[in-house]
């Protein structure tokens, strides 16, 4: 056989192939198991004839996939022309997504407290009478017990009306020493406005040890507050009453706009009222089986939206749930 020739004819049918059907009807034919090539080369015996028809082999081969990679460009550019849509252009950039202005503030507030030695505790959102009121000595006929304030899922099955319980829960979990702050959502019955809401986000501190004073409280307090609202601010408190804490105080900040020179954020007064605080009442350290005789401590709650208001100047807490991007998309 002509070898020569054969490989010219192989050569023309590939390069006529108009689609990849064709091509490989192309293929089969000159390069397939049963081709004359094939054949050819099964019974090849001498080493002049195996470099002839191997060279042919490998450049019918290469014209294959040669031709084949025309073939899926072509295509492509057909596709191009027929199609609105270049997908050669760059695509879209989306914008990545944030944290909501809620949880910023509050891995702020656990960070300035992981900074101290504090831990950081989160417990549950369903909780009992016991530990929401009882543990923490709330009067029987006290009104946070009523219906009308508090979200009862049976008679002592309640949503937690404040973060107090996970202090409960983690005194009778361990011994003392404890340094810990506890996040977490909270529930109350009350009418949505620009000041109140139904669910809102709490977070409270615990410290239990000996020696504690009172001065250490104010000093954790006032840390807290100038990491988070600068270096100036500064603390002061005013007696108050609590339940769980005895004696109790309230907590106020300068105002961080005016710098204690009176605003109409801090109603002239130079200062901005932030939460409760006080001694652990010692009939709560009964309750869980500590000492009072041993272990002191102090306790404060302040509300997470609160923080979030005035730093950034909001005057009314339902933005932070009304999921309006136009807000939202500023911090």
């Amino acid at each position: 056989m002509d070898w020569r020739q054969y490989e010219k004819e192989a050569q023309q049918a590939i390069a006529a192939a108009s689609t990849a059907g064709e091509l490989d009807d192309a293929r089969v034919r000159y390069l397939g198991r049963k081709s004359d090539l094939a054949q050819a080369l099964r019974a090849v015996r001498d080493r002049e004839s195996g470099m002839l028809l191997n060279g042919i082999r490998a450049q019918l081969e290469a014209a294959v996939e040669g031709r084949r990679d025309t073939i899926e460009n072509e295509a492509l550019e057909q596709l191009y022309a027929q199609s609105s849509f270049d997908v050669t252009l760059p695509g879209d950039q989306f914008r990545s997504g944030r944290l909501h202005l809620l949880t910023q503030v509050k891995r702020e507030i656990e960070d300035v407290f992981l900074g101290m030695g504090f831990e950081v505790y989160e417990g549950d959102e369903v909780t009992d009478a016991w530990h929401n009121f009882d543990a923490l000595t709330t009067d029987p006929g006290h009104p946070s017990r009523s219906p009308s304030d508090t979200f009862y899922l049976s008679d002592d099955v309640l949503l937690r009306t404040h973060t107090s319980p996970d202090q409960i829960r983690l005194m009778e979990s361990r011994e003392p020493p404890i340094y810990a702050i506890m996040p977490g959502r909270c529930y109350r019955r009350d009418t949505p406005d620009a000041t109140h809401s139904p669910t809102f986000l709490q977070v409270e501190s615990l410290v239990v040890d000996r020696g504690i004073t009172l001065a250490d409280l104010k000093g954790t307090v006032l840390h807290f507050f100038r990491a988070l609202f600068g270096p100036e601010r500064e603390v002061r408190m005013r007696t108050s009453y609590f339940p769980f804490t005895e004696p109790s105080v309230e907590f106020d900040v300068t105002c961080f706009l005016c710098n204690g020179k009176g605003c109409s954020v801090c109603k002239f007064s130079g200062w901005i009222e932030m939460g409760g605080a006080g001694w652990v009442d010692p009939d709560v350290f009964r309750n869980v089986g500590y000492d009072p005789g041993i272990w002191s401590g102090f306790a404060f709650g302040l509300g997470i939206e609160r923080i979030a208001m005035l730093r950034h100047g909001l005057t009314d807490l339902r933005l932070f749930w009304e999921n309006d991007v136009r807000v939202l998309e500023q911090f």
